[in-house]
């Protein structure tokens, strides 16, 4: 995907604003097109203010199979021709920019707000007053006609403590033909804030973008203000870092196959999985005081060492509760009643989840072996990979069990580097963005728990960054959840969301 329209990237990687193909609009779109219909991914598409009250789209494509990022880019006015229509991956993101900047994507099939906020510019394509506080919702929902067709409205206020998300449902009889999905429920301004806000406030903003993902967006995060003030994070600090993400992944995965074994009745692995969930999680405070991780990343390396001491409890609580694990869910697939609910279930192709762009577990359960750590490695997984967990069928199974892989080879890493955890500091200086490298992009992958969790960046002629971009791997693997509910009977809904278990605030952001 290189070529004289794209210049290439790597992860973490920065590139001169200068240097940044700038396309005509045409020609944009084309390549894009082109490189996603060829095998590539869209890893973002967002907008940035230019020159002339115009606006910058900028792109970045993923070359999974060969490990390659590249960006390109195009100048627009009020419109230009939208790329949804060729490129079902650009759907939330055109949604997303014409919210945001009021330049409407021509021919795009279903353009509706996706966080129903003020646009950052006085223009709105909706006809909204972009004055308001609060600007009127758009409210129009795909609909489905016939004598016997009813609808199902679900939310945006849940029973119990989850977060507010509108789930509508077209059905005939029990089954479900389409799913729309409406969020921005949890929309916080975080992006503006990020640039607008005091430096001092980025990272406690940063950890809780997705509060389960604190780990991850905190890497992604330390690792992007590194490249743009051109340090690297001490070895040793790299290998804490990955124990922590791994860690994350781990409380999150075993939470989540308990949750799904509530989900269908089964409560012995329900029980004994968010028990030990709270066990993982402590062993995250062990390392920095925060069940979460809070206060640990930062950039330039991490604010906590481990002791001889530290790292020989961590190891055997670890094994302890790794043994534990294993014990309850292995139950999952000795049990024939909860096999028969996983199994068949809210059905997901590869066809489906390449030309959506799936990414992280719900990409993984189709078969796509899609991970930043082995396709874009970077810090400890240039030196310590994890093996890819992958699983073909596509349906609920699948999500749980990829989980149950990476649980086992999570642990199999975090062991393996409290072995060999390398000597020296934790902490390398100038890891602080007020040196930052002046007109730049720059961009950060890593993989989350959930999936891809991207962050890019844009400096002015003053090393400032003006523009901060944040892709969740839940804005990704939303419309993958529609998709697994097409066909299937509306009482599924619970048992597919949870195999999804995706994020509200980290996708309204």
């Amino acid at each position: 995907m290189g070529g004289t329209t794209t210049v290439p990237l790597r992860n973490p990687g920065v590139v001169p604003l200068a240097a940044l193909p700038l396309l005509p609009v045409e020609a944009f779109r084309r390549a894009v097109i082109e490189a996603v219909g060829a095998g590539g991914r869209l890893v973002v598409l967002f907008g940035t203010p230019a020159r002339d009250g115009r606006v910058r789209l900028i792109a970045i494509l993923g070359g999974d199979r060969d490990g390659t990022l590249t960006a390109l880019s195009a100048e627009v006015t009020d419109s230009y021709p939208a790329l949804t229509p060729e490129c079902a991956q650009a759907h939330r993101f055109e949604r997303e920019i014409a919210e945001q900047w009021g330049v409407r994507p021509e021919g795009h099939p279903w353009l509706k707000p996706v966080r129903f906020h003020p646009p950052y510019r006085g223009v709105d394509v909706w006809g909204r007053d972009p004055s308001a506080a609060i600007p009127p919702a758009v409210t129009g929902h795909f609909r489905l006609d016939g004598e016997d067709v009813h609808e199902v409205a679900v939310g945006p206020v849940h029973a119990g403590i989850i977060e507010p998300g509108h789930f509508r449902f077209q059905c005939l009889g029990e089954t479900v033909h389409h799913l729309e999905i409406t969020l921005g429920y949890q929309h916080r301004g975080v992006e503006r804030a990020l640039v607008e806000g005091p430096a001092a406030r980025r990272m406690p903003m940063i950890e809780t973008l997705a509060g389960d993902t604190t780990v991850g967006h905190a890497l992604a995060h330390c690792e992007l203000v590194e490249a743009l003030n051109g340090v690297e994070a001490p070895l040793r600090a790299q290998a804490i870092r990955g124990i922590s993400l791994e860690l994350e992944r781990l409380a999150n995965h075993t939470g989540d196959l308990g949750a799904l074994a509530n989900d269908v009745a089964f409560l012995p692995t329900a029980a004994y999985c968010g028990r030990l969930r709270g066990d993982l999680l402590n062993l995250t405070a062990l390392l920095c005081g925060n069940r979460f991780g809070r206060g640990l990343l930062c950039p330039g390396g991490v604010m906590f060492d481990l002791d001889a001491d530290r790292v020989a409890e961590l190891d055997r609580r670890l094994e302890k509760t790794a043994a534990e694990v294993a014990n309850a869910v292995e139950l999952l697939w000795t049990t024939s009643s909860v096999l028969a609910r996983f199994e068949e279930t809210g059905v997901v192709s590869a066809a489906t989840a390449r030309e959506l762009g799936l990414v992280g577990v719900a990409a993984r359960a189709c078969g796509l072996e899609r991970d930043v750590r082995f396709d874009y490695a970077s810090g400890i997984y240039r030196f310590a990979q994890v093996p890819v967990s992958s699983w073909p069928s596509g349906d609920v199974f699948a999500r749980a069990y990829v989980r149950w892989l990476e649980v086992q080879r999570s642990v199999a890493f975090v062991r393996g580097q409290l072995a060999t955890l390398p000597a020296g500091e934790v902490r390398a200086g100038g890891g602080e963005a007020a040196g930052a490298a002046p007109g730049r992009l720059a961009l950060a992958l890593c993989e989350g728990w959930r999936g891809e969790v991207c962050h890019v960046a844009v400096t002015d002629g003053d090393g400032q960054i003006v523009r901060y971009k944040v892709v969740d791997p839940s804005f990704q693997n939303w419309p993958g959840l529609a998709m697994a509910m097409r066909g299937e009977q509306i009482s599924n809904f619970p048992l597919c969301n949870k195999s999804f278990n995706l994020s509200y605030c980290g996708h309204d952001l």
